[in-house]
């Protein structure tokens, strides 16, 4: 069975079976004149429930409070976490500074700055070099959220197949994505799986 056209999907229990880039959710969103920001998750649940003639529900949870401007304002180590922090240029700039040019964005990471508004830089500092050190603990595992599904499926991959290179690793993820499955999640079994 080959993934339909996202514009033919009639049903929000059909289009849960199939795997969307957010970009394609977006783009279906706009067209249903249904809200597209958010999660990838949020837009897809919106869409589902338009789909199904449920009504939509206007989500106040993810709008930002705060109108301090993470791209352009003067950071410091007493600089408060709001509600609209922003990965930028300039937030990139800041933890470089504190924590070296090794510093990068991890998805732990990130997710910690999006939990802890209200603490400070310098604690977010603190989490980071926390984080390092647990880095180098060999059996050391981050939490992906379920909303990375390609990296969930990846990491389990080559858990499981520690000898198989990165694009054999995207070769069964592309594959397994065209299954209408809803949660697209390794198994050993995706290594039978074949272009159609």
């Amino acid at each position: 069975m080959d993934r339909p056209n996202i514009l033919d999907i009639q049903t929000g229990e059909e289009l849960k079976k199939w795997y969307w880039l957010k970009d394609e959710l977006v783009n279906f969103a706009k067209s249903t004149d249904t809200i597209y920001v958010g999660s990838k998750f949020e837009i897809l649940e919106r869409l589902a429930n338009k789909l199904d003639g449920k009504k939509e529900q206007v989500e106040n949870k993810n709008k930002a409070i705060s109108k301090f401007n993470w791209k352009t304002k003067k950071l410091t180590l007493d600089t408060i976490i709001t509600d609209s922090y922003k990965n930028s240029e300039n937030t990139r700039k800041f933890f470089k500074e504190y924590c070296g040019q090794k510093f990068a964005f991890s998805i732990s990471f990130m997710a910690w700055m999006k939990q802890n508004v209200g603490r400070t830089l310098q604690d977010a500092i603190k989490e980071w070099e926390k984080t390092q050190k647990l880095q180098k603990d060999k059996s050391y595992k981050s939490e992906i959220p379920d909303s990375n599904q390609y990296n969930k499926y990846t990491r389990d991959f080559f858990v499981d197949n520690p000898e198989k290179t990165v694009q054999e690793a995207r070769h069964f993820w592309k594959l397994k994505r065209k299954l209408p499955l809803g949660r697209h999640i390794y198994e050993r079994t995706d290594l039978q799986l074949k272009e159609k």
